[in-house]
C-alpha cells in the first residue's frame, strides 16, 4: 500500500475515450435490428455485418443525424465533409478483418464538457473529436475455449476522445457522469448502462507534480459504470506510483477491471495508430454536410442539463438534489415542466418528493409518467393550506406513484387530512391544558422554557389521532398562556 505522502509527490493525468451506441433502428452498414437486447446470440447479424465477399455497406443516414446532435451536446463543430477509414486487425469478434472507422476526418471537431463536482466548482474538459464507428462482436471465454456473439457488429458508435484534462478519480467521474447526461438528454443514445450503450476507456498515467513530461499510459478498457471509473482511475494510480517508487517503469498497455477484486490486470500490449494500417474505406462515399443542414438537425436537440441547472435556481435546490434528479430526463422535464406551469413551490416540492422516493423502499417507482400534472399541484396545495402535514404528504406521494389515484382521494382514504377547524382544536387544547399531567410542562414555559410546548403539543396530536394541525395547536397554546 503507498501512503497518502507518497502520492502527493505524483500527479494522475486521465484522457478518456467514450463509446457511445446511437440509438439508431438498424445498424451503421446493414438493415439488421440495432436491438440486440435479450436476442439469441448471432440472431440480428447481416451478411454486411459479416463482411462476406460481394457485400457493400450501404451508411445509415439516422447514425449520421444522431452525430450531428452530438457536436451540439459536446460544443463541437460538425465537419462539413467526414470520411471512412479501414482500422485492421484480427479478432474473432471482428470476422471482416477491419473495423470501419474514422481515423483521418471525423465527423465531430473540437468541443468540450464543463462536468459539475460535488463541491459546487466544474472540472473543464476538451474534446479532442468525435468519430463514428462500427462496434465489433462480443468474446465469452470459459476455461479452454470462447465463443462469439456477433449480434453487436455493426452497430453504429460515436467515440469520444477527450484531452487529458483530468487530474483525479473525482473529475473523470464526473465526465463519464456529464458525458452520459449530454447524450441521453441530446437523444443521442439510449443509455442502457447496463447493455453496454456507453462505454468508457480510461487512459492514466502518472508524473512527479510540475514535471513538463507525461509519464508512459496505460489504457483501462470497457468500463460502464460512473462508479467502475472512479474506482479503477484510483487504483491505476496507485498502481503506477508503486512502481515508480521502486524504480520500475511502466508499461504501455491495456487493462481490464475486475469489478469484483478493484483491481486492474493486464491484457494486451497497447498498440500504436501504425499497427493497425489504416486506409481509406473505398466502399463509402464522403459525408458531405450544409450549414443549413447542421442547423436544422441541431435545431430538434431537446434542452441539456445546463438548461435545468440555470433554470432551477429560482427553486434553492441543493447541487447534489439537482444532480439526482438530472439522472432521469423525464423527471427533469417534469419538473422543469410544474415550474413554468405551476410555480416554484409545486416543482420544489415534487422534486424533493421524489427524490425521497428514491432513498426509500419506493426506489422502483422513481418517475411515473402516467400520473396527470394537476395531481402534483393538488398534493401541493393541501400541504400549503395545512390539510396535510409534512410527513402524510410523503406517504400520499408514495401511494400516488403505485396506485395514480388522486392525492385527496388517497388522503381520505388513508385518514390522512389533518383538522384545521380552529374550535374544534381548542377544544382538545383547553382538555390538554387542564389535564394535570401537564401541569410541569406549563410551568417550564411560564419559566421561559419554550421546548416545553413540545409536549403540550405532542399531547393534542395524539388526542386528535393525528388529526390536529400541529402550527395551529401552538398557536392557540400560547395564546392561551
Amino acid at each position: 500500500m503507498v501512503a497518502d505522502e507518497v502520492l502527493d509527490k505524483y500527479e494522475m493525468t486521465i484522457g478518456i475515450e467514450c463509446h457511445v451506441q446511437l440509438a439508431t433502428a438498424t445498424k451503421l452498414f446493414s438493415s439488421a435490428d440495432n436491438d440486440a437486447r435479450d436476442k439469441a446470440p448471432n440472431s440480428v447479424v447481416s451478411a454486411i455485418d459479416y463482411g462476406l465477399p460481394g457485400m457493400l455497406p450501404v451508411l445509415n443516414r439516422q447514425a449520421v443525424d444522431l452525430a450531428i446532435k452530438a457536436a451540439k451536446a459536446l460544443n463541437a463543430k460538425v465537419a462539413k465533409v467526414s470520411r471512412f477509414d479501414r482500422k485492421h486487425y484480427f479478432y474473432p469478434d471482428l470476422p471482416k478483418g477491419y473495423q470501419t472507422t474514422q481515423m483521418y476526418e471525423p465527423i465531430i471537431l473540437a468541443g468540450y464538457v464543463d462536468a459539475p463536482l460535488e463541491d459546487g466548482s466544474s472540472v473543464h474538459v476538451r474534446v479532442h473529436h468525435a468519430h463514428m464507428e462500427e462496434d465489433a462482436g462480443k468474446l465469452t471465454h470459459f476455461d479452454g475455449y470462447s465463443l462469439v456473439d456477433l449480434n453487436r457488429a455493426g452497430t453504429p458508435l460515436i467515440e469520444i476522445v477527450s484531452e487529458p484534462d483530468i487530474h483525479s478519480a473525482l473529475e473523470a467521474k464526473a465526465y463519464a457522469t456529464e458525458l452520459y447526461h449530454l447524450m441521453t438528454y441530446a437523444g443521442v443514445t439510449h443509455g442502457d448502462l447496463y447493455h453496454g450503450n456507453m462505454r468508457f476507456d480510461v487512459n492514466i498515467s502518472v508524473a512527479l507534480r510540475g514535471a513538463e513530461k507525461l509519464g508512459t499510459r496505460a489504457e483501462v478498457k470497457n468500463l460502464n459504470s460512473f462508479k467502475s471509473v472512479e474506482k479503477a482511475a484510483e487504483y491505476e494510480f496507485r498502481r503506477q506510483v508503486a512502481l515508480l517508487e521502486k524504480g520500475e517503469k511502466v508499461v504501455q498497455e491495456t487493462r481490464g477491471w475486475d469489478d469484483v477484486r478493484q483491481v486492474t490486470t493486464s491484457q494486451r500490449s497497447k498498440e500504436d495508430a501504425q499497427d493497425y494500417r489504416y486506409m481509406p474505406d473505398a466502399d463509402i462515399p464522403p459525408i458531405v454536410l450544409t450549414d443549413e443542414e447542421i442547423a436544422n438537425i441541431q435545431a430538434t436537440v431537446p434542452a441539456l442539463p445546463s438548461f435545468y441547472r440555470e433554470s432551477w435556481k429560482a427553486l434553492g435546490l441543493d447541487a447534489t438534489v439537482v444532480n439526482a434528479l438530472l439522472a432521469s430526463r423525464p423527471l427533469s422535464e417534469l419538473i422543469q415542466r410544474l415550474f413554468e406551469k405551476n410555480g416554484e413551490s409545486v416543482a420544489r416540492r415534487t422534486a424533493l418528493w421524489y427524490l425521497a422516493s428514491v432513498s426509500s423502499e419506493h426506489e422502483e417507482n422513481i418517475f411515473d409518467d402516467k400520473i396527470p400534472d394537476s395531481h402534483y399541484a393538488e398534493l401541493t396545495a393541501m400541504v400549503d393550506n395545512a390539510e396535510l402535514s409534512s410527513t402524510a404528504a410523503k406517504e400520499v406521494f408514495f401511494a400516488m406513484l403505485k396506485t395514480q389515484h388522486p392525492p385527496r382521494s388517497i388522503a381520505e382514504e388513508k385518514n390522512l387530512l389533518q383538522v384545521s377547524d380552529e374550535s374544534a382544536i381548542a377544544a382538545i387544547v383547553d382538555e390538554v391544558l387542564a389535564d394535570p399531567a401537564s401541569a410541569k410542562s406549563l410551568e417550564d414555559i411560564r419559566a421561559g422554557k419554550d421546548k416545553a410546548i413540545g409536549y403540550l403539543v405532542g399531547q393534542i396530536m395524539k388526542k386528535s389521532q393525528g388529526k390536529a394541525n400541529p402550527a395551529l395547536a401552538q398557536k392557540l397554546i400560547k395564546e392561551r398562556l
